[in-house]
């Protein structure tokens, strides 16, 4: 795993090592994670690294993340709620508005875990609500079971 620098990790998008490693043919799905703290973005790369069918690229804000979408196309999405220029319910609307991505799976990843949180989620769009700390097990489980029915 490499760590970026401040200087380089306020100016781009970090782009997983899953990537280089994944198969792009029939099953494989790609990830896009939008998420600010450098450290839970490490946490989730890791937390997919033994799965070769994931592929996972991840957006630092708002920005990145529709200019990512628009590149890599992403299978899934996977959105914090609290981001630094606008709330991951404010983005999924414009990432569901870039053609292709309008029913592409999305979760909401957030420490906010209250019942109000998760029906807001529901109700904003989000197909599923993952808390912080994320539990690996259920995350690689359902990206992996996705994978599954793509095929």
């Amino acid at each position: 795993m490499t760590l970026m620098s401040e200087n380089d990790a306020a100016a781009i998008t970090v782009q997983a090592d899953l990537t280089a490693r994944a198969p792009s043919g029939a099953g494989a799905i790609r990830v896009l994670y939008v998420e600010d703290n450098r450290l839970n973005a490490l946490l989730f790369e890791e937390a997919l690294r033994d799965h070769p069918l994931l592929m996972l690229d991840i957006a630092e804000d708002a920005e990145d993340a529709v200019q990512v979408a628009h590149n890599k196309r992403p299978s899934v999405l996977v959105i914090d709620a609290h981001l630094p220029s606008m709330t991951g319910y404010e983005l999924l609307p414009l990432l569901r508005g870039i053609p292709g991505l309008e029913r592409v799976p999305a979760y909401m990843c957030s420490a906010d875990a209250s019942p109000e949180d998760r029906a807001k989620a529901t109700r904003a769009g989000f197909d599923g609500y993952w808390c912080k700390p994320i539990d690996i097990g259920e995350i690689t489980t359902t990206l992996c079971r996705l994978a599954r029915q793509k095929n």
